[in-house]
């Protein structure tokens, strides 16, 4: 019974290196932005027996913030490429719910995954229909957080891709305000990664299907009926 178990599985190549590339880079861009991102906006005092010119740590914090949002801009705009070059996993009109089948998935995961009142839902090779659409929400937020914070750069650089976004300031009202904005984004993003791991821990021990080593190696294992209803 084992050996015609395992025989029913098939391993599917879903997720190709780009995709899998810009989800680690985009996991410890947003990780280190957060981080520096909550010092910067409310730095706390060390205490040290050396003059000012021998303390730059907060100096270092700076720049390390602002390379990793530069970073995480190389990073967003390979991905919206690879949108329309990458397999059928990584198209851009998967994260647009614009057929009923997928409005229709979105309803069936979120009795799945939020009110638990089904424990096995359609399974998907690639993302559901509800994950489709989350990081499409999410890839808004990352722009608005891009452009609040090259805004807030903008005044204290020469450099030209910061200048590009200064109208978000005056367009939000002020300094405090964009600033207000980009803080709370930033909690958006700690929730989102708490939320994600939980979920995706959760998909790997109900479905076992890989879902975990996927977005290291690019593979998970698929029921053979499963791919017939997908092609």
């Amino acid at each position: 019974m084992s050996s015609s178990h395992e025989a029913s599985y098939k391993r599917v190549y879903v997720w190709e290196l780009p995709v899998r590339f810009f989800h680690w880079i985009n996991a410890a861009s947003i990780m280190i932005l957060t981080a520096t991102g909550l010092v910067i906006g409310q730095p706390f005092t060390l205490m040290a027996g050396m003059d000012a010119s021998s303390q730059y740590w907060f100096g270092w914090v700076r720049f390390i913030h602002f390379l990793s949002a530069y970073i995480l801009v190389i990073n967003l705009a390979v991905r919206i490429y690879w949108a329309f070059k990458g397999n059928e996993y990584a198209k851009w009109h998967n994260f647009i719910p614009m057929k009923k089948e997928q409005r229709d998935e979105i309803k069936e995961v979120i009795k799945v995954d939020v009110f638990q009142t089904t424990v096995h839902g359609k399974i998907s090779v690639g993302h559901n229909a509800l994950a489709y659409t989350v990081y499409l929400g999410l890839f808004v937020m990352i722009l608005i957080q891009i452009i609040t914070g090259f805004g807030l750069y903008s005044k204290m650089s020469d450099a030209w891709f910061p200048a590009i976004f200064g109208w978000i300031v005056p367009l939000l009202g002020g300094d405090y305000s964009t600033k207000m904005v980009h803080h709370i984004l930033t909690w958006f993003f700690i929730i989102f990664t708490i939320v994600h791991v939980y979920l995706t821990f959760y998909h790997d021990y109900v479905e076992g299907r890989g879902t975990i080593s996927s977005i290291v190696g690019g593979w998970k294992f698929e029921k053979a009926e499963d791919l017939k209803k997908h092609h």
